[in-house]
């Protein structure tokens, strides 16, 4: 109180003249202070705590603005306790408040993003390069005859199902590996996978006979679980959903490892000292690399956008503000596992989009293993049929990536993907119809095959990471659709039974799955239509304080509340 009342007379005494002010105001104004302190207005009167208060104030705002002042409180590394725990929320949280409030500009939002490019999407492709290494490569090493002397295969029912065999713990192990790698992120998941598949591959080196052949087809199908739908699910905390679609076709298609993989089969193949083979070194090359790169990913791979040390605070508050204004992806909280996976199953839009992936996905499944097999049949050598994958390979990339950029420019996915379906069907007509009568229309069917085949993948699962909401279901839908439809590969490598005839049914066969894929994907795109007009009509109808309360939710939004709109 003396305090107070020395500086408010302070005060008082330097705002008048000293000729104005006699002895008895002076007094009066002393009463004043004493007996009615809060008379006096304290913020009118400049203080030091006030002036520390206001410069605190804006200094709070700035760092509102700056999208840095909640990770500030925190600090700026996300902790485990161990490799198996989940990184801490708190600095989850913490960046997903700062992107409330972060301005920023759209220069700003590019350099972010490419910064993401650089980093995130070098590293998802070269892993994705590895994995279809150690993934074809047995389709390489099938056409040498010493591989197949080795390990007993003698006939086209032994090798299928070496193929199919692949595909068992694949499936089983989909949707858990996902939550696994929700829980303890990208970083450590893509690790375990790697290494393990890694392993599994370089095993076949030294492994004989047809029983250790099966055993390591369906480890490294256990390595493999996961991946796919986990890479999906990882980009789309980083990208916007019309942003997916292209960065999916430059990380995830198996053309541009196939062609590489073909020059590396015509290559190595040719290799031969006193104690490996060729395919042995087709094995050990491709391989050893997957081992690195397993480190590599838990080294520089982000776990998640919140927990990145390449980005700044304020970029990471950016990174986040950007997708919040998109579809919000949430890596902590919400929804569990159990009710993603309730809610996806009560979902029609997911049962469609397993019918897209998982029709299509019988000729992916059999022309990734087929296709050095089907050249050789034409006519050329089991070492000219190595290069002769490239070419296809090569045109097919080309499609995969023109077809998603403009999937992405449009923001259309239904459309891309019938054109795409009826491009791969008209390919398998022309090989099931015309192959024994010319070289040239064989070889040509193929590259519509494999374009046509390849631009699905990143359309139909894009597709499926815009359809799906919120995060929890949307990492269990794209794991649902990937595990059904790889119960569905089982069974694919057997409908090449008849070898004798040029696989003119198998052929056949892989035609009409794509035609159902494209009905399928007709009736899903028209449906989405459907429920997006359902939408906007209910939208239509609420008063702005309505739309005002709506749009402050910071909640992610359900692929079925009304305020949600697909992508078709």
């Amino acid at each position: 109180m003396c305090r107070g009342y020395r500086r408010g007379c302070s005060s008082i005494h330097s705002s008048f003249s000293p000729t104005l002010i006699n002895a008895a105001s002076l007094t009066e104004m002393t009463a004043a202070a004493l007996h009615e302190p809060d008379t006096i207005k304290i913020s009118e009167i400049p203080s030091e705590s006030a002036s520390l208060k206001d410069i605190e104030a804006v200094s709070d705002e700035r760092g509102l603005a700056e999208g840095t002042f909640y990770q500030a409180q925190v600090g700026k590394k996300a902790k485990r306790k161990h490799f198996f725990s989940p990184l801490d929320p708190a600095l989850a949280e913490a960046v997903h408040k700062d992107a409330l409030r972060v301005d920023y500009t759209e220069a700003e939002e590019k350099a972010v993003k490419r910064k993401i490019d650089l980093r995130v999407l070098t590293l998802v492709i070269s892993s994705y390069i590895f994995n279809q290494f150690d993934r074809t490569n047995i389709g390489n090493a099938h056409v040498i005859p010493a591989f197949n002397e080795n390990f007993g295969v003698t006939n086209n029912n032994k090798w299928t199902l070496a193929l199919s065999i692949f595909y068992v713990g694949y499936c089983l192990l989909e949707m858990p590996a996902n939550v696994l790698q929700r829980h303890i992120g990208a970083d450590r998941f893509f690790f375990l996978s790697l290494t393990f598949w890694g392993l599994s591959s370089l095993s076949i080196v030294y492994a004989k006979g047809y029983a250790g052949l099966l055993v390591l087809r369906v480890l490294l199908g256990i390595g493999e679980a996961g991946y796919y739908a986990g890479m999906i699910y990882y980009l789309s905390f980083w990208y916007k959903r019309h942003e997916l679609a292209m960065r999916i076709s430059l990380c995830m298609t198996g053309t541009l490892p196939g062609a590489i993989s073909g020059l590396l089969a015509f290559g190595l193949v040719r290799a031969r000292t006193s104690v490996l083979e060729g395919w042995q070194f087709l094995f050990l090359i491709e391989a050893v690399p997957t081992l690195v790169m397993a480190f590599v990913l838990l080294a520089f791979l982000p776990a998640f956008p919140f927990s990145s040390s390449f980005l700044t605070p304020r970029e990471k508050a950016i990174a986040q503000a950007r997708l919040d204004r998109d579809h919000r992806p949430s890596s902590h909280g919400g929804p569990s596992g159990w009710q993603g996976l309730r809610a996806v199953l009560r979902d029609a839009n997911a049962w469609l989009l397993m019918l897209v992936y998982a029709s299509f996905n019988v000729g992916v499944a059999t022309i990734t293993y087929f296709l050095p097999t089907l050249i050789n049949q034409l006519g050329f050598s089991s070492i000219d049929a190595q290069g002769l994958t490239v070419a296809p390979y090569a045109i097919g990339w080309v499609m995969v990536v023109l077809s998603a950029w403009h999937s992405d420019r449009t923001r259309d996915r239904g459309l891309h993907i019938m054109a795409m379906t009826l491009t791969s069907c008209v390919g398998y007509i022309i090989l099931a119809t015309s192959v024994q009568n010319s070289v040239g229309a064989g070889y040509f069917a193929l590259f519509l095959v494999v374009g046509g085949n390849f631009s699905l993948f990143p359309l139909v699962m894009s597709w499926a990471a815009n359809a799906f909401s919120p995060t929890s279901k949307r990492g269990v839908g794209t794991a649902f659709i990937v595990s059904i439809s790889n119960c569905v590969s089982i069974a694919s490598p057997q409908i090449y039974f008849d070898a004798d005839d040029d696989f003119r049914k198998g052929h056949a066969i892989s035609a009409g799955c794509l035609f159902a894929s494209c009905l399928a994907a007709c009736i899903l795109h028209m449906r989405l239509i459907a429920l997006n007009k359902r939408n906007k009509a209910y939208r239509d109808k609420l008063t702005q304080d309505e739309k005002a309360a709506l749009a402050g939710s910071r909640e992610e939004i359900w692929d079925n509340d009304p305020r949600y709109i697909f992508m078709t």
